[in-house]
């Protein structure tokens, strides 16, 4: 038996990626022991998943759980974070511990210098191989995500449009620069042929209650309403998702639904684009602005466009994106 802790613990799109190392570990070692550590706020993404034999939570400190993570004796760490929290805990564990490249320069040199020297890798490529010491490969089947029975959500309570089938749209993301703006979303949900569902957390509810006042019946506002279980069941119940580049693109993702994301200052070959078991990649359509001098402009994003005019997203053609949505 090996005994191995990982550690993500922050946020649900990095934690969704992480699940094909505990998947590809799990079925290729079966003597393996998987512990997994993230911050209590998302436990609820990792809570179903049959492959983790121990979810560990923090509120805020690894002193929390310091004790006890000595006391189950780890044969081998996996550090999937890499900051200054993990490396504290790492090193207070003093067990053998593989990692990733985060690749910081090179973004770095792509965001302000605009020279791109990034591999074509995605992250979960890059996590992979943090479990590659023991053997372990790449299944190609994609990311997980497991809704428990509890939050799987009754669509027929939701308006009587709705129960025909509808299009998801997740409105937002951690960063302003990352959100496709409210004006934009209306003028995207005018032109799609099925109901619209908004999905967001309860700093989206107001955006939401805007964008559904100007469309009427045709747009619902579930944002602030559903958990994030909740959340994934009506994004896997959608006909296919319109998203940010935020976790919830990672989930659909994980869901096989089609998506079309629209991306504002970050870019896809930061290699977090939506990531598909083997021969499903035809699901992923990406919408962006290529050719604009200042993108991308950080790796994470503003609280306002930088320049002011925020072409990134204004620019992006709602009209084929809504052409490609229907069409899925």
């Amino acid at each position: 038996m090996i005994k191995i802790l990982i550690i993500r613990f922050s946020s649900i799109g990095d934690i969704v990626l992480t699940t094909p190392v505990v998947r590809c570990i799990k079925k290729q070692l079966p003597d393996a022991v998987i512990h997994y550590i993230t911050k209590k706020q998302y436990a609820s993404v990792l809570e179903a998943n049959p492959y983790i034999d121990k979810l560990i939570t923090i509120k805020k400190d690894i002193r929390e759980v310091l004790s006890n993570l000595k006391n189950e004796n780890y044969d081998h760490v996996i550090d999937l974070h890499k900051n200054l929290r993990s490396l504290r805990l790492r090193l207070a564990l003093g067990k053998p511990v593989t990692s990733f490249n985060k690749l910081n320069k090179k973004k770095w040199l792509l965001v302000n210098l605009k020279i791109n020297l990034l591999p074509k890798v995605h992250i979960v490529d890059r996590y992979l191989k943090a479990a590659g010491k023991f053997g372990v490969i790449n299944d190609g089947q994609g990311l997980d995500y497991f809704i428990p029975a509890h939050d799987e959500v009754d669509t027929t309570a939701l308006p009587a449009p709705f129960n025909t089938g509808y299009v998801g749209f997740v409105i937002g993301a951690k960063q302003f620069t990352k959100q496709a703006p409210p004006a934009k979303v209306v003028s995207l949900c005018q032109n799609i042929q099925k109901p619209v569902l908004l999905i967001g957390g309860p700093e989206d509810k107001l955006n939401g209650d805007d964008i559904q006042n100007a469309l009427g019946a045709n747009v619902y506002n579930a944002c602030g309403s559903y958990s994030i279980n909740q959340s994934a069941s009506l994004i896997r119940q959608a006909r296919m998702i319109i998203t940010n580049d935020t976790g919830m693109m990672h989930i659909a993702a994980a869901l096989r639904k089609p998506i079309v994301s629209l991306w504002g200052n970050t870019i896809p070959a930061f290699g977090m684009s939506p990531y598909y078991p083997k021969g499903m990649e035809y699901l992923s359509t990406i919408a962006e602005v290529n050719f604009l001098s200042c993108r991308p402009c950080s790796k994470l994003g503003f609280k306002r466009c930088p320049r002011g005019h925020f072409n990134c997203m204004m620019q992006i053609d709602e009209a084929l994106v809504a052409l490609k949505a229907n069409s899925l």
